[in-house]
């Protein structure tokens, strides 16, 4: 058999009812050239109809790219993804009850994979307990049209646990750098190996088929064993890309420095404006302690490494991506899931499997709704499906965690003078609500773990106590009630030791050139 085939070829070994399983992260190994093919032979022959879309990490640009080539009435009818808000053509779907639609974490989904291919009953496993992929309390399900159980409770030993039920994965669709004629694979321009392995074994044990885009076909026996990550024998179809569908990320046509080809200086990234970002990154850098391995969320977090960078203490922690980096500065928006100067890149079944067992010293994550009983969201809001993505794996099991974020959201305005903070206008929107929408983080759960957990923003920093939130410090120049309370819809426990803020973190001198006061 040929395997070397055009992707309108490959398209064509995709039928309806299949369990399609698309790999990727964010823009990363993400089989561009095969999505798109598979949106435009959808739209003029209206055929395949009613897939099962899976994946793991989120896949798009926000736009058109990615998974968004699969967000078609028709085309799909059930999804089981980990992370959503990068493709608002799959969110419409389920919001519209045009498809099923479950958000699982996205550790567990590619655990998924590798059992799966190894004829498990399923991942047994005990993230998401008391989270809204619980049965207990939504079971992952998104809209009204989805009803199936796909999560049940169960217990081993004393000890509950959730086992996400297996299921078989006709198609998956990969992608590589180079392959030669028989498949054997190699992902040396890549920024993250995702669970490409995984999917491919799940697939080929379910009888299914695996298609694979790659850069470039070589010839047979110039690639070497030590390279190749991915075999021939689990490749059906190989589709050579063009260019432009080739991309390393969504953001980046190729940096070297994202697969470790070249290391660049670290003073090349840019520091951070005065503002309340980089006062919330610094207060959340004050929890970290030399050797440390961490990982970073997207968004406010990521201002953690560039502050650190600025300090000159980023040599001292060791950053974690959950697409698999270790080492390095992670990259943010289109090119988030690489990671610049990266020490090593591993399967991301193999780097949740690290996170799962309690292998993080700390986690810093998004802050976007908490509540009174320490529960945080990120997952969902209103008629917006976000995703959990690998959040909960990260969060339920890091020996510490640190929520970071503003204290109101839409229109927040905030100056700094002396050493003191400056609420020039306040936002429109509370996100320390007194019940989050959706329980992306229990706090309950990690309460009952003893769990150390923080919340900070630019004016206040809460922990989390047996009972809820805990107010223990506030920002210079800000007062309680005005400032803070008024600003709640629920009252905090107040510390009776109510501390400042270190005046530090409002001067615009790096940290390390100031007396603490």
């Amino acid at each position: 058999m040929n395997k070397v085939i055009s992707a309108e070829q490959a398209i064509e070994m995709i039928s309806s009812n299949d369990i399609l399983a698309v790999g990727g992260f964010v823009g990363s190994m993400h089989p561009e050239e095969l999505t798109q093919k598979l949106e435009e032979k959808f739209l003029q022959s209206n055929t395949p109809r009613n897939l099962t879309l899976v994946y793991a990490a989120g896949q798009g640009d926000r736009k058109d790219r990615g998974l968004n080539h699969l967000g078609h009435e028709g085309l799909i009818k059930r999804v089981i993804g980990g992370h959503w808000a990068l493709s608002p053509k799959i969110q419409q779907l389920a919001l519209e009850n045009k498809a099923e639609a479950y958000n699982f974490p996205q550790g567990v989904i590619s655990h998924m994979f590798r059992d799966i291919a190894a004829k498990k009953p399923g991942t047994i496993t005990h993230i998401g307990l008391k989270t809204f992929v619980d049965p207990r309390v939504e079971g992952g399900k998104l809209n009204s049209i989805t009803t199936e159980e796909l999560v049940e409770v169960i217990e081993i030993d004393g000890n509950e646990y959730l086992r996400y039920k297996a299921f078989s994965v006709n198609v998956a669709l990969v992608r590589a750098t180079y392959c030669d004629k028989q498949g054997n694979a190699t992902f040396e321009k890549e920024a993250a190996y995702t669970e490409v392995l995984a999917m491919c074994q799940a697939a080929k044990n379910s009888g299914g088929k695996v298609i694979l885009q790659v850069e470039k076909i070589v010839e047979t026996g110039s690639l070497s064993a030590q390279l190749v990550r991915l075999p021939g024998i689990y490749v059906d179809a190989i589709v050579e890309a063009a260019p432009e569908n080739h991309m390393q990320t969504f953001g980046t046509v190729y940096n070297p420095s994202y697969s470790g080809a070249v290391r660049i200086p670290r003073d090349s990234i840019s520091p951070l404006p005065m503002d309340e970002r980089k006062i919330i990154a610094r207060r959340c850098m004050l929890e970290l302690q030399p050797g440390d391995i961490i990982n970073l969320g997207i968004g406010m977090p990521e201002g953690v490494s560039i502050v650190a960078s600025e300090e000159g203490t980023a040599d001292q922690m060791m950053l974690t991506i959950e697409a698999g980096a270790i080492g390095g500065v992670p990259a943010g928006g289109l090119d988030f899931g690489a990671a610049t100067n990266p020490d090593c890149i591993l399967d991301q079944p193999a780097q949740f499997d690290f996170y799962d067992g309690g292998g993080l010293d700390i986690a810093i994550l998004g802050l976007a709704q908490a509540d009174r009983r320490g529960n945080v969201n990120v997952s969902k809001f209103g008629p917006k499906i976000a995703g959990c993505g690998g959040f909960i794996n990260i969060s339920q099991t890091a020996k510490k965690v640190v929520y970071c974020g503003t204290f109101t959201a839409g229109g927040l305005n905030i100056g700094t003078e002396n050493g003191e903070l400056q609420i020039l206008a306040e936002g429109k929107i509370k996100k320390f609500i007194r019940d989050v929408e959706q329980i992306t983080f229990s706090g309950e759960y990690a309460a009952s773990r003893k769990q150390p957990v923080l919340y900070v923003t630019e004016r206040a920093v809460f922990e989390l106590g047996p009972e809820g939130l805990v107010l223990t410090e506030i920002a210079p120049g800000v007062e309680l009630e005005k400032d803070i309370l008024a600003h709640m819809d629920f009252t905090p426990t107040i510390s009776p030791i109510l501390k400042k803020m270190d005046s530090r973190l409002f001067r615009p001198e790096k940290m390390s050139q100031q007396n603490h006061k």
